[in-house]
């Protein structure tokens, strides 16, 4: 019954897309992953299929979505790292087990050791959030421009100015308050 949960927000980047699981939290927030088996689909949609999800990695799941978020946003405000975030980031990244395949098409995918290891995609998770945050790939961190959301993403625009995590939310949503806000103005 996955209509009972709210869609998952995705985007291209992976480490960013997982911290998307939780959003609003400077408003109200939205719990993505609630369940253990929320996150096993979560993982499929990103093909880390794994086959089930105890409530204790469920857990650690969470942990590290928001020692991502915390090192992130750090990192998008060019402040020091948080080192409990950098901690948990390198624990989860040096306990995963998954090797980056070819496909057959130039695609990477990534092939996790046993499909009964949630560790084992929190592992690429990890290495993706580690390469993005140590600047190795051409883009930039940046803040959602939403106060209620202030979402890490990584922007990889050619200017490198983008405003909001996802277009079709916050920034729609903000536009929208803006359009209302002046028209009120006008009616005044």
């Amino acid at each position: 019954m996955r209509s009972e949960f709210p869609d998952f927000r995705l985007g291209t980047v992976l480490a960013t897309s997982f911290t998307g699981t939780l959003s609003e939290r400077h408003g109200d927030a939205v719990e993505r992953i609630p369940t253990p088996q929320r996150l096993v689909d979560w993982l499929a949609v990103f093909g880390l299929t794994v086959d089930s999800c105890t409530t204790a990695q469920l857990e650690r799941a969470r942990q590290l979505r928001e020692s991502i978020h915390a090192a992130a946003t750090a990192s998008a405000l060019q402040a020091p790292l948080p080192a409990a975030a950098v901690r948990v980031i390198n624990d989860c990244s040096s306990r995963g087990r998954a090797a980056a395949t070819l496909t057959p098409e130039g695609a990477r995918q990534w092939q996790l050791v046993s499909t009964d290891r949630v560790e084992d995609a929190l592992g690429v998770i990890a290495a993706d959030a580690i390469s993005i945050i140590a600047g190795e790939r051409d883009g930039k961190l940046a803040l959602c421009a939403s106060p209620t959301c202030r979402a890490a993403f990584f922007d990889t625009s050619r200017s490198r100015t983008r405003r909001w995590c996802d277009m079709n939310t916050c920034g729609n949503r903000q536009k929208k308050a803006r359009f209302n806000a002046n028209r009120g103005k006008g009616h005044a």
